[in-house]
């Protein structure tokens, strides 16, 4: 019988053997052929040409099959492709197996997983329907060369014997030899990695490796345990040529609504000599930490969480590396979240582990300890005599173990206090209601109301040698209220090939004096940056702490330009001048953080700012603060970043006068770059560097080079750090990491300064 188009036959095959159990009793086998060939004497059924077979989920081609119903073998030949349940696709010349697929032999076969890795054999035997076993297989992550097919793939792994187990869902590869470039670098007894289908398995991972000026060179080995479908860990153990061994321990678990882990690590020094004496790097033979994090989703709108880590001393993390944990400040912190409609609520707790190599900790005791911050802020859902009314709520509770002071070198005075000894707290409340009339000609106008108080408790240990009239209330209190009208008259110009918004933009607000103003403590309003961005700011302060009072006017135009050429352009300038009452920013205070702002004369400095967008990937913006008489430069960011297909670059130049008053004693001019070449398809250069142009001295330096593809991802760098005060272990570092897909990655960790 040979019909002229493909037949498809189905029958039943509830009387075969299932395969590991998981084929049903009422399988139907779907077969399509250009010719089919039945003999009832032999009982065999012969397939030719374009043969097509569906069966429990098994899906095979071949130029020719063969089904021996006597021996309920199935043997196919010419172009076999078998795509199983998995995903996973067979190639082979010869197929011969039961008809349920579980046991059988092929020749000259290549599988190729869902996740693109290959696996090519001279032979290979199915048993059970749960193993494949490979006979001189190689197997790679690696796509093949589209240009040079015969060319070795980067890496590939060539073994005697390769056992594909699906109960254990493993891929043993026995006297094993790894190959890079098609060089054979070193042979192993086995390699056993987890299949595709496999997301956790317990097991070694690839070896990293750490180094440091002061610590060594160090290999660190993983070993990771899927303890439960919920729940792992990974003990990594490092050695150290001059410091001995590191051990770590990180246990995670997941949770219905979230998850959270715990990590240890600890280590006894060998050689404490090799560290600056008198630090606390050399000070301690056992060191070690406990830290935690966690996140929770209580519901849709709250969130809950923590970010903690107790060390032994205040250097560890950081000298050593320690992954999340070695920055030079790590903050610990605990919140509550809510997140509604129209409002919101943040609730945290901060404490700043300072880690530097100070014995007594003196950085970290004149850092903040804040139990709590909360936050809370509400826009009412209706409009209020036509306009938005809103609300903000500020609660902030801190305390500090020594005061922090700085010398202006004014008379050898310590005058400049960023932070008092002892406790204090602060109750903020404040309500605002807007509206927006729109005029004639597309005036629009907006009027403002404001109302504002706060309460402070405070057991603070007064200022020494503070000119500026500390308060001596425990309990002082200040109230502040506002009203304020701001007016825009955009204008919108076209042209053939263009269009152009000009809009000019005027602010006056008129509030009573700030009360205590320079007298309470400044906590969250220490930086002051007076440009174009906060021109047109109600309160130019950056917290609570202190707040713009007196009469204050904000003036100045704004420019949005568009181009069909797709350049953009936007530009502001402009100026603020204090009216009435008292000047906030010409008070003393603290920090003196008025002082030398461009704010502090009744005629501010002139700031303006500028900004590019050309569709080659240039983008240009700069900003400029001017003296308000002499127009000299006070203050110039200006940044520029290209990005293209192999080339991305940026450039950001700082320039900032001397802020005696404030502490900030010298001129500054920084320089920072960061490029990345992408030299060919896959290896790219990159680098970065921080020049401060004043002091001659490079801040920061590195450089590195790279390489990805679908199956290898390979990284080195080289940093260095400037650090006059010896407060980092490690003055230089180098990190790598190397990534076999599928394999696992070797990391050179550096133990790097941040």
């Amino acid at each position: 019988m040979a019909p002229t188009a493909p037949l498809v036959h189905a029958q039943s095959l509830s009387d075969s053997a299932s395969m590991a159990g998981n084929v049903p009793d009422d399988a139907k086998l779907l077969l399509a052929a250009n010719e089919l060939v039945y003999d009832r004497d032999a009982e065999r059924v012969v397939a030719n040409g374009a043969v097509q077979i569906n069966y429990a989920g098994y899906q095979m081609v071949a130029r020719q099959v063969v089904y021996d119903q006597k021996t309920g073998r199935v043997t196919a030949a010419g172009n076999i492709e078998l795509v199983e349940p998995t995903g996973n696709r067979i190639y082979a010349d010869s197929l011969d197996v039961t008809d349920n697929f579980s046991d059988g032999f092929l020749r000259a076969l290549r599988v190729e997983s869902t996740d693109n890795t290959r696996l090519v054999a001279e032979s290979a035997q199915r048993v059970g329907g749960t193993q494949m076993i490979l006979h001189k297989g190689v197997y790679t992550a690696c796509l093949p060369c589209a240009e040079n097919p015969s060319r070795p793939p980067l890496w590939q792994v060539k073994a005697e014997r390769v056992v594909q187990d699906g109960t254990k869902k493993t891929v043993r590869l026995e006297r094993a030899r790894f190959e890079l470039f098609g060089k054979s670098l070193v042979t192993l007894p086995f390699i056993e990695v987890p299949d595709n289908t496999v997301k956790r398995k317990s097991g070694f991972l690839f070896p990293q490796f750490r180094s440091g000026e002061n610590v060594g060179f160090g290999i660190a080995v993983p070993y990771y345990i899927a303890i439960a479908p919920d729940r792992d860990a990974t003990i990594t153990t490092t050695g150290f040529s001059s410091q001995g061994v590191l051990l770590e321990a990180e246990v995670r678990q997941r949770f219905e609504k979230g998850q959270a882990n715990i990590r240890i690590a600890g280590i006894s020094q060998m050689n404490t000599d090799e560290f600056t004496a008198g630090t606390s790097d050399a000070e301690r033979d056992a060191r070690g930490l406990i830290a935690s994090k966690g996140e929770f989703k209580i519901n849709p709108r709250w969130a809950f969480g923590w970010d903690v880590m107790v060390q032994s001393d205040n250097n560890f993390a950081r000298t050593y590396g320690i992954e999340g944990l070695n920055a030079s400040t790590n903050t610990n912190v605990v919140y509550l979240t809510g997140v509604g409609e129209r409002n919101f609520f943040d609730m945290r707790g901060y404490y700043f582990d300072v880690q530097d190599a100070d014995l007594n900790n003196t950085a970290e005791k004149k850092q903040a300890t804040v139990l709590p911050v909360i936050d809370y802020s509400y826009y009412a859902p209706e409009l209020v005599a036509g306009g938005q009314l809103s609300g903000t709520l500020n609660f902030t509770s801190l305390s500090r173990f020594s005061s922090e002071f700085a010398d202006t070198n004014r008379d050898g005075a310590f005058d400049v206090y960023r932070g008092l000894k002892g406790n204090m707290n602060r109750l903020t409340g404040e309500l605002e209601w807007e509206r927006t009339y729109d005029g004639p000609g597309g005036l629009q106008i907006t009027p403002l109301l404001a109302a504002r108080g706060d309460v402070y408790g405070l057991a603070m240990d007064a200022p020494g040698n503070y000119t500026g009239g500390y308060t001596s209330n425990d309990a002082p209190a200040r109230y502040l209220l506002t009203a304020g009208i701001e007016a825009r008259y955009p204008w919108l110009i076209t042209t053939a090939n263009s269009s152009h918004i000009i809009e000019p933009i005027a602010q006056i607000y008129a509030r009573n004096n700030e009360g205590y103003a320079g007298q309470l403590p400044n906590e969250d309003a220490q930086s002051l940056v007076f440009d174009a961005s906060n021109l047109f700011s109600r309160n130019k302060f950056s917290g609570f702490d202190r707040v713009e009072g007196g009469t204050r006017a904000n003036v100045g135009m704004r420019y949005t330009g568009s181009f069909d050429n797709g350049i953009g352009v936007r530009a502001v300038i402009g100026q603020s001048y204090h009216l009435a009452g008292l000047n906030s920013y010409a008070t003393q205070d603290l920090l003196a953080v008025g002082s030398d702002s461009g704010l502090e004369t009744d005629v501010s400095d002139y700031v303006a700012s500028a900004g590019f967008e050309l569709p080659i990937g240039l983008s240009l913006s700069a900003g400029v603060r001017l003296d308000e008489e002499t127009l000299d430069i006070r203050r110039t960011d200006v940044n520029a970043t290209y990005a293209q297909d192999r080339f991305e670059t940026s450039l950001t130049f700082t320039q900032v006068d001397a802020r005696p008053a404030y502490s900030f004693i010298n001129d500054n001019q920084t320089v920072t770059s960061s490029t990345t070449v992408k030299v060919t398809e896959n290896w790219s250069v990159f680098g970065s560097v921080n020049y401060d142009i004043d002091a001659d001295k490079f801040n920061r330096r590195s450089v590195g080079i790279s390489y990805a593809d679908e199956c290898t991802v390979f990284s080195i760098a080289y940093s260095d750090k400037y650090d006059p005060n010896a407060e980092t272990a490690n003055d230089w570092t180098i990190g790598g990491k190397l990534v076999f897909r599928t394999l696992g990655e070797i990391n050179l960790s550096d133990t790097s300064f941040q």
